[in-house]
């Protein structure tokens, strides 16, 4: 009998034949023995390679767990018997659901961060074995390293043989390049020959990788199979199935493999969860760093995309596929192609701020500002404290208005819109091509619906606790789920929550707002000269500062709190976990990053009141004014300290600083000093390197900065047409950044396949669709464009603008104030002040309505929502023509699949002569209708299909 205290391993795959039916396997009598991890001198043998001990066989996955004195007493448990004939029953129990999803979502140790539990040591152990044993059965061959160098941690490496591989990769229906092969003809239109033009123009800026030479040939693909395996070329078996494919096809294993001897099944996940094991993760290819590195994709993709060097050349995109999955390689071609769209709207941009710096001195209302002839005295700024003052102390404030808002700024919202609409059609059309060269065009569907079924263990967890509690109730044949009901306090949590963490953004900016007015009513009082010189722009600096102090704050506290939320209802599925996170996630940080940026560009200056009749808000603070030029400016410095500080601080410096940090503690964690890990480096096998990297969490948080920035660049861009330059220079940082971190410090991911970037294309849309109302409502209620027309349409005497700023003043006669809120100072200008001006469109205090809202203000609110609904509708109209007028797929594409289309059945056509004509030819093949029992191999579910022989 197999003793529990020993180590075992799995006879070699040339020794055993795995695709027996367990029933007719006899293993109880097999004791295997512990392989020698090192050579006889006590050296590692190839420590820098990913192989086992015997330096053959390929470490497809590690497992890694904590070392422990087992007890001398151990608990005999009736759970843990050795009945054969219960284990296989359960375990063949275990297997009705194996069917898993060919996608996983995140790396399985940030996966089971939920729910952990301290488990006995012994326990631990008895699971481990327990769940080691099933791999076994299951066909992978196991080796175990517990004389690592680093103290506590033990590794199993995992290597699956070539039977497994296939076996598997025919269950998961991975297409596989066939024999058969054929020319890719090059378009013969136009825009085909420009692309072309261009690809050999940019020679000098590809990546030096053979993925991104075009391809004149390509093999045809087909879901691989075991009886039509001569269709595919087999010569080289070591390189047929790359290491990305590899690790998934054990990680499928890994996940729909059971432990079932304990009161409820456990897979993978519940087993990192509960502690059993400490970390799961494939390996990297090889060392990125030394003279003696070997050339492998993980040193070239240091190279040639994680280096800051090669920042002006494209990314190797096909080759960020073969290392790391199609999901990841989607995100980081949609980065690139967002990038590359980021430079004709950073010119753009830059040409409208030039524009508007070029006529700043020929703006005749910034002009009538500064010129101190025109001897205008405006009204306090805040009561009693706020003295009067000259319009011409403005001037600087109306100059640099100037240059974010003038008639260019209309035009480039215009543009962006249509930007938008264009990258968006550009990136589905790059997609469709690499749907094509990746063979992801069949992918989708099929296996969605195949796999819809699997469970998270979170869920089957609480299923199992329902389960208990319901066994009497409940008929043994109806299946337990979690219903609405189950799931209602957390729906209820969920928003009490949500709405509270809203409330308390609102909240906050409201404590800025007080911050703004309180601070302004002190520097005006302050007998300090340097803190009175230049009071706007001090208040201004400083709210925007501590606004981006409080955003990056309350991003990191969100996140979290997006993610508890999102286990209180314990999805079913990965896919709705992640949408479900994906949701609340942007809801917070949306509405944590855009509500100081809404306030100023909508409710600033329109809650105010009139002097002596003012609006207060907890009794005494006076509500906020804009300045004479409007409130664009502030809103332009809003977004600039937001967008640099997000970028700068947020995006990169944590990017780079948390997982050093992270690094570092785990190193510290270990009880080994940096001498002692530089030695060690020199001899450490690669998983044991890997096990200092930091996990995979996953791609939602690179998307989502990325759609915070997308929203910046297009919902306030008429305010800040510099926007998109600030974006562009981040994303070039940003893509060797995100790239340094996957290559040389993270584990490696568990490659997943996607065909598209899923709900983040619907945010990216949706987006750009609120974008056009915005900035239609920025450029009308926000900026003084339509006041600018209206009055040199309409009022001006001679057709220009000469005249603007006084039409916009209104009178007030400074008897009016209320008692208390005149100024302490009312010589502060030499000599005394019976009228001052205030910017409103209101009466003048002889008139017979003193104060009432003028005729202009409602001629020119009239104007402002007419050129919202025309702005809004014209831009629409224009995003769907374009949308309309670019094929969502490109020509020369949709002719390449149909020509795959055709040659596939042709292959198959030509396979089915050829078996005709082989049993015309010999047809006493086709009487051998009974096999002998000796060869004959036993029925066996879908899920394990019969192995054929050549697949050995």
């Amino acid at each position: 009998m197999l003793k529990k205290s020993d180590n075992y391993l799995p006879v070699p795959g040339e020794e055993k034949n795995v695709d027996v039916d367990f029933k007719t396997m006899d293993r109880d009598n097999e004791s295997i023995p512990m392989k020698n991890l090192y050579a006889d001198n006590g050296s590692a043998l190839h420590p820098e390679l990913p192989y086992f001990s015997d330096g053959r066989r390929r470490v497809d996955y590690v497992l890694a767990y904590h070392i422990e004195k087992p007890s001398s007493l151990r608990r005999q448990s009736s759970r843990f018997s050795n009945s054969n004939f219960i284990r296989r029953l359960r375990r063949s129990l275990s297997m009705r659901s194996s069917r898993a999803p060919l996608q996983p979502k995140e790396d399985p140790e940030i996966a089971a961060q939920e729910q952990r539990t301290d488990y006995h040591e012994d326990d631990k152990r008895f699971r481990r074995e327990e769940f080691e044993e099933n791999l076994l059965e299951m066909g992978l061959e196991l080796e175990k390293d517990e004389g690592s160098k680093i103290p506590g941690i033990g590794f199993l490496k995992i290597h699956a043989p070539w039977n497994v591989l296939c076996r598997e990769a025919e269950f998961m229906k991975l297409k596989m390049p066939t024999k058969k092969v054929y020319d890719v003809k090059q378009g013969s239109n136009l825009v085909e020959k420009i692309r072309l033009f261009i690809h050999k123009v940019t020679a000098p800026l590809h990546p030096k990788v053979d993925a991104y030479k075009p391809q004149t040939v390509k093999s045809l693909s087909h879901p691989f199979s075991r009886e039509k395996q001569h269709l595919f070329d087999l010569s080289d078996r070591d390189k047929f199935f790359d290491s990305k494919n590899r690790s998934s096809i054990v990680y499928e294993i890994l996940k729909r493999t059971r432990c079932t001897r304990a009161k409820y099944s456990m897979g993978i996940t519940s087993l990192l969860a509960n502690g059993v094991y400490s970390s799961a993760y494939p390996l990297h290819d090889g060392d990125v760093e030394g003279e003696n590195a070997e050339p492998n994709d993980r040193k070239l993709l240091c190279e040639e995309w994680a280096s800051y060097s090669v920042f002006y050349k494209y990314q190797p995109i096909g080759l960020i596929r073969k290392y790391f999955g199609e999901k990841i390689g989607l995100y980081f071609a949609w980065l690139g192609v967002y990038t590359q769209m980021l430079i004709p709207a950073a010119i753009v941009g830059v040409i409208v701020f030039l524009y508007g710096c070029a006529t700043v001195d020929d703006n005749i209302p910034s002009m009538e500002i500064c010129d101190p002839r025109n001897n205008i005295t405006v009204c306090p700024l805040c009561d009693h404290a706020c003295s009067y003052w000259k319009l011409v102390e403005a001037c600087g404030t109306a100059r640099a208005s100037h240059l974010f808002d003038n008639p260019a700024t209309v035009f480039f919202s215009i543009f962006m819109a249509l930007w938008a609409v264009l990258f968006m059609e550009h990136w589905k059309r790059r997609q469709m091509r690499l749907n094509y060269l990746w063979d992801l065009t069949g992918f989708g569907e099929e296996e969605e619906e195949e796999h819809k079924d699997h469970n998270r263990a979170e869920y089957e967890f609480r299923v199992m606790q329902k389960t208990m509690k319901q066994e009497q109730s409940i008929p043994k044949e109806e299946k337990v789920k979690l219903t609405c009901t189950d799931r209602l306090p957390a729906y209820l949590t969920t928003l009490a929550m949500m709405g509270f963490m809203i409330a308390v953004t609102f909240v906050i900016v409201f404590g800025v707002i007080l911050y703004r007015i309180s601070i302004k009513a002190a520097l005006h009082i302050s007998t300090y000269p340097a803190a009175r010189s230049n009071i706007r722009a001090t208040v201004k600096t400083t709210a925007a500062i501590i606004n981006l102090i409080i955003i990056i704050i309350l991003d990191e506290v969100y996140a979290a709190l997006a993610r508890w939320l999102t286990t209180l209802e314990v999805p079913k599925t990965d896919k709705s976990f992640e949408e479900r996170l994906i949701f609340k996630t942007f809801i917070l940080k949306f509405v944590n990053a855009f509500t100081p940026i809404v306030y100023l560009a909508f409710f600033r200056g329109r809650l105010v009141g009139r002097p002596g009749n003012y609006l207060y808000v907890m009794g005494s603070y006076r509500m906020e004014e804009c300045a004479h030029a409007g409130c664009l400016m502030e809103l332009c410095i809003q977004l600039c300290i937001t967008m640099l500080g997000k970028q700068l601080i947020q995006n990169n410096l944590f990017e780079i600083g948390i997982p050093k940090v992270k690094k570092l503690l785990r190193k510290r964690k270990s009880d080994i000093d940096s001498k002692q890990e530089e030695e060690m480096n020199k001899t450490m096998h690669r998983h044991e390197k890997d096990h200092f990297l930091g996990p995979f969490v996953g791609l939602s948080p690179e998307y989502m900065e990325m759609i915070i920035q997308f929203g910046m660049v297009t919902l306030f861009v008429a305010s800040f047409p510099l926007a998109p330059l600030f974006a562009l220079l981040n994303n070039i940082i940003e893509i060797r950044l995100d790239a340094k971190k996957f290559v040389t410090e993270l584990r490696r991911p568990i490659a997943a396949k996607a065909k598209d970037i899923g709900i983040w294309y619907n945010l990216l849309r949706g987006l750009s669709k609120v974008a056009v109302i915005v900035n239609a409502f920025v450029i009308s209620f926000t900026s003084d464009f339509i006041p600018r027309l209206v009055y040199q349409y309409t009022y001006s005497p001679d057709g220009t603008m000469h005249g603007f700023v006084n039409h916009t003043l209104s009178y007030f006669n400074v008897s009016d104030f209320q008692p208390g809120t005149d100024p302490l100072q009312p010589m502060h200008l030499g000599y005394k002040v019976e009228i001052c001006r205030y910017k409103d469109y209101r009466e003048p205090p002889w008139s017979s309505t003193p104060y009432e809202l003028s005729k202009e203000f409602w001629v020119i609110l009239a104007a402002r929502l007419a050129f919202v609904i025309v702005f809004q509708n014209v831009v629409m109209l224009m995003s769907d023509f374009v949308d309309w007028l670019i094929p969502d797929i490109p020509k020369d594409i949709s002719l390449q699949i149909h020509k795959e289309k055709i040659l596939m059945v042709e292959l198959f056509m030509k396979e089915e002569q050829g078996k005709r004509f082989a049993v015309r030819d010999n047809p006493s093949q086709d009487n051998y209708t009974t096999p002998s029992p000796a060869n004959q191999s036993p029925p066996q579910p879908r899920s394990r299909p019969v192995s054929h022989a050549n697949c050995y």
